[in-house]
């Protein structure tokens, strides 16, 4: 039975609706604020970007706070585990596949490997078992061994 995991949801990776009702309301809209984000990344400075949208600096710093911003030292990757294993699982990929089917690929093949290996013991403990001398009939004593 190949190991089969839910995709995540179609609004999996948005940011939840109590951390956006958390934040302060921009006089900008979403496509003016992520507009303004991104003059920002170009090199924009925030009173440009003020003054390009006819709006307070405070307004626009209000939307350059939420900006999200990689950080240089990360000690996790995308799947919340050590960078080493992030780059396993990324080499593991298949052309554009999503991660979430590349981890059921991976634990797939690991429940596979898990069942030969488990059904190998099996098989050599059976085999040893066959090669010990018959059960003596009851009564009987082994011969003492020989000096």
């Amino acid at each position: 039975m190949p190991f089969k995991g839910k995709p995540p949801g179609s609004g999996s990776g948005e940011m939840s609706r109590r951390t956006q009702a958390l934040r302060p309301d921009i006089a900008l809209a979403p496509k003016e604020a992520a507009k303004a984000r991104a003059l920002r990344r170009q090199g924009a400075a925030p009173e440009e970007i003020a003054r390009a949208f006819g709006v307070p600096i405070e307004e626009v710093e209000k939307a350059l706070v939420q900006m999200r911003s990689p950080r240089p030292e990360s000690t996790r990757g995308t799947l919340n585990i050590t960078l080493a294993a992030h780059r396993f699982v990324m080499a593991e990929r298949q052309g554009e596949e999503p991660l979430w089917q590349t981890m059921d690929r991976i634990v797939d093949e690991l429940m596979r490997l898990r069942q030969v290996v488990a059904k190998g013991a099996a098989a050599a403990k059976a085999r040893r078992e066959a090669a010990r001398p018959d059960d003596l009939l009851p009564g009987l004593l082994p011969e003492p061994p020989a000096h």
